[in-house]
């Protein structure tokens, strides 16, 4: 079976986040994600 080529229709960005334990930075990813999943941008986990 022949693989699929995979064709990116959207931009790819890498973003890290650093910082102490405990200082929001799943909280701010969460934030990002829901706020670019109500304009279309994203998938937000439920």
């Amino acid at each position: 079976m022949a693989k699929q080529k995979y064709e990116r229709t959207k931009p790819h960005v890498n973003i890290g986040t650093i910082g102490h334990v405990d200082h929001g930075k799943t909280t701010l990813t969460a934030a990002i994600t829901l706020y670019l999943s109500k304009k279309g941008l994203a998938q937000a986990r439920k």
